[in-house]
């Protein structure tokens, strides 16, 4: 598949540019008449959200059709780390949310629901946070899920030696979590267990992270994780990753790094146990998992997502195809570090000199959108009253002469006696990659801008990223369903962001965003960062693009949503 996607790229933008030279459009539809062909015959409708049903699930293969009590999901290799509070990666995720339940879930719409809190208070301050545990919880021991073990969990994410993902003490400001973190602590004066059923978090500011922050944790039983805890070492947990006991819908049964994960169903899980007894999370690549699933060694798989594979999917007659928007963005990073990149008109010149729509409708065939705030069209806090920096060659021309850079006698800009050259950092395989570099070489160069792409594997280049040894280079953020987060990729300092961007008006802007817990107000606060961060333009925004998870028909349940994935679904799935 991988091929014969990069050929497709390669065509497509070969027509675009040729049309681009000739000055025809640059849509679809302009090709389409370019050609001559009859174009009267009514096209077939584009489906970009929802379900598409399978047309003849009988089609199933038996190898398949033989598995009555087994369902096997594809995903790409998780790293092993199966723990809630230091997992880092989407695939150790999907079996980390398999294996642990929090207080609270998501909803479909990005709230929340009761998880296995079946209540919870919040003062009238918003400082003060109150869970209640559903009653006879267990772990998939036989032990219960005690408030003690919630205390634990949220002690652990606080101490000085932890080093997984979370930051707890700026998302919640829990009251004594500093202290406890810097030794001056033994225990977290804010985090107090009323009766084994109930614990109360008391927090110093108004925050809107908090709640979930607190309620979102996974939960460890404590007799395990924290036999052989000792203030500041945390190091044992390690041991614990591949050999993890949660109170999810399944339990771990076996882990072959590389392969595959089994999952047993667990009888004592709160909602019940799960329909289908055996779940095989199985291991698999871009470049098979179609075949995988065409030939029933796999139910389910993570499909990249364009119109060709879409019709190929459809073809097979047994898989129902999910499809809705990514909770996340593409984007092309400047190292705001490097001097050329410090002017914001230089910035928007580089923005309004990239064809973006031509390059995300090649890779995705209509299946993304042209993104121009870092958030996803579905949020509560997205906003399209910004600039769209439509493609203008004239208009990025004007502003790189504003900024003082000048074309020089080789027709390659220069300032201070600088040339401006653009090393753009690129990951390979990556089609998108694939329909960015020749476009941006094209049309940079109209711009006097000599633009050179290295190609590298994605751990070479987020290397390169993290050492600031870059100029540009595409990369994708996911998303939470609170934007809050996002002040971690752009503010000063932020924990995420490591292109050396700064705004103090975005700084502050996050900060009043943040002490708010009032969605309508927190909505005309974000609109007014968004329209500052479209501005100024940290990033070249590029686009939000389509999930698409394909299953076999057999396998019924599914209740999927931007911010809610598969694994929610897990405990209701049927085989049919």
């Amino acid at each position: 598949m991988k091929k014969s996607l990069s050929t497709m790229i390669c065509l497509l933008l070969s027509l675009t540019l040729i049309l681009s030279a000739c000055g025809g459009g640059n849509s679809s539809e302009s090709a389409d008449k370019s050609t001559g062909q009859n174009t009267e015959q009514p096209a077939e409708e584009l489906v970009t959200d929802g379900l598409i049903k399978a047309s003849d699930p009988s089609l199933s293969p038996e190898l398949a059709k033989n598995r009555k009590d087994t369902m096997i999901i594809g995903i790409t290799s998780p790293s092993g780390i199966f723990n809630p509070l230091f997992a880092d990666s989407t695939y150790d995720n999907f079996i980390n949310s398999t294996l642990f339940t929090s207080m609270i879930e998501v909803n479909k719409d990005g709230t929340y629901k009761e998880g296995i809190a079946e209540k919870w208070e919040i003062s009238p301050d918003n400082l003060v946070y109150t869970f209640t545990l559903r009653d006879g919880l267990k772990y998939s021991d036989n032990t219960p899920v005690t408030a003690d073990d919630v205390a634990f969990s949220l002690t652990v994410l606080h101490d000085k030696s932890y080093d997984g993902p979370s930051d707890i003490i700026k998302d919640a400001h829990i009251k004594g979590g500093k202290e406890y973190k810097e030794g001056k602590a033994t225990s977290i004066e804010g985090i107090k267990v009323l009766d084994p059923r109930t614990i109360q978090v008391t927090t110093t500011e108004v925050n809107a992270l908090a709640f979930s922050a607190i309620g979102s944790v996974g939960v460890l039983p404590k007799a395990i994780y924290g036999k052989d805890y000792k203030q500041g070492s945390l190091g044992y947990m390690r041991d614990l990753f591949t050999h993890p006991v949660g109170n999810g819908p399944y339990k771990l049964e076996k882990f072959t790094p590389g392969q595959e994960a089994v999952l047993v169903a667990n009888e004592l899980f709160y909602q019940g146990k799960p329909k289908i007894e055996k779940l095989i999370y199985k291991f698999t690549t871009s470049e098979t998992n179609v075949q995988l699933l065409q030939a029933g060694e796999t139910d389910m798989d993570f499909i990249d997502v364009n119109k060709d594979t879409i019709e190929q999917l459809k073809e097979f007659g047994f898989v129902d195809v999910n499809l809705f928007p990514a909770n996340s963005y593409g984007y092309i990073a400047f190292n705001h570090k490097h001097d050329q990149f410090k002017d914001k008109r230089v910035r928007q010149a580089l923005t309004y000199g990239l064809n973006r729509k031509e390059i995300v409708d090649a890779v995705y065939q209509g299946y993304a959108d042209v993104l121009n705030v870092p958030q996803s069209k579905v949020s509560w806090a997205f906003t399209d009253d910004v600039n769209k920096y439509d493609f203008d060659l004239e208009k990025a021309k004007q502003l790189l002469d504003e900024a003082g850079w000048k074309v020089g006698g080789d027709g390659i800009r220069e300032k201070d006696g600088k040339k401006f050259k653009i090393t753009f950092t690129a990951t390979t395989p990556n089609p998108v990659n694939d329909a960015i570099i020749p476009l941006a070489q094209a049309s940079y160069k109209e711009l006097g801008i000599e633009f050179v792409a290295e190609q590298m594997d994605f751990n070479a280049a987020v290397d390169k990223r993290k050492k600031g040894d870059f100029d540009m280079m595409f990369l994708a953020w996911g998303l939470t369903p609170d934007p809050q987060s996002g002040e971690n990729v752009f503010k000063t300092g932020g924990s995420q962001n490591d292109v050396g961007y700064s705004n103090p008006k975005v700084d502050e802007l996050f900060t009043k965003a943040g002490a708010m817990v009032d969605t309508e107000k927190r909505k005309e606060v974000f609109k007014e960062l968004y329209k500052e961060l479209n501005e100024d333009l940290p990033y070249i925004f590029l686009y939000q693009r389509r999930d698409m998870w394909a299953n076999n028909a057999r396998l019924q349940g599914f209740d999927m949503s931007p911010y809610r994935n598969f694994t929610y679904s897990l405990p209701q799935l049927q085989i049919q």
